[in-house]
């Protein structure tokens, strides 16, 4: 595909050696990097959108789970950025097979959290009826990534979160003893907090949260 070939050459000739490096090692050097800065990786990839505009309307699926299975780690946030911008409002039923995907390959912070509050949470605005099959499968999965993304997935559904959903999760795993569940589930809380305080200081007040978890969701309330 032109719009990957091109993109990767793009890439290559800007690589910085020493920011990669840095970058590795900021990430537990779980992936590699080309070492772009967010700012230059950004501008590099629209100008290349831009002239691939066809083929990526076309192919944005196909295109994001090629470079999602590339090497260097800036092209799984160009097809995250991919899915985000074509994805939006053309989603199919199908497509929670690829998040599903998305969520357990490569997996990390960085990749999961975006995908779940931006391609999870606005998949699940569109086919809210796959709110329930979905949730439960990945809430019971034994990948902790999946548990993280329930837990996230309404992050930008502010006033519209449904609390019940919400506090179920949080219940489900309040006692997990992984960091990233028990972060997730504090982060969840405050950022719903932001709408609803009382509540979400209640709900902390009377569940046996850990204490990461109570420390995250009570921040700034």
């Amino acid at each position: 595909m032109r719009f990957i070939t091109d993109l990767e050459s793009a890439y290559k000739k800007n690589k910085h050696s020493e920011n990669a490096i840095l970058m590795a090692n900021y990430m537990k050097n779980h992936f590699s990097f080309f070492g772009i800065k967010a700012e230059q990786r950004r501008k590099i990839f629209n100008d290349i959108c831009k002239s691939n505009s066809e083929e990526l309307a076309l192919h944005a699926r196909e295109i994001a789970w090629a470079l999602f299975n590339k090497e260097q780690r800036e092209l799984h946030y160009c097809a995250i950025e991919i899915l985000i911008h074509y994805l939006k409002k053309n989603y199919v039923k199908e497509d929670i097979e690829l998040i599903e995907k998305l969520l357990v390959r490569n997996s990390w912070w960085d990749s999961v959290d975006t995908i779940s509050k931006y391609i999870l949470g606005d998949y699940l605005t569109c086919f809210p009826e796959e709110t329930e099959p979905v949730i439960t499968k990945f809430s019971s999965s034994e990948n902790l990534w999946l548990n993280r993304s329930v837990l996230l997935f309404q992050l930008s559904y502010k006033k519209n979160t449904n609390a019940e959903i919400l506090f179920s999760e949080c219940r489900k795993h309040s006692q997990s003893k992984e960091f990233f569940i028990q972060k997730a589930i504090g982060w969840a809380l405050r950022e719903y907090g932001k709408s609803n305080p009382e509540l979400v200081k209640n709900f902390v007040e009377i569940n046996p949260l850990k204490p990461l978890s109570k420390k995250e969701a009570l921040k700034n309330l």
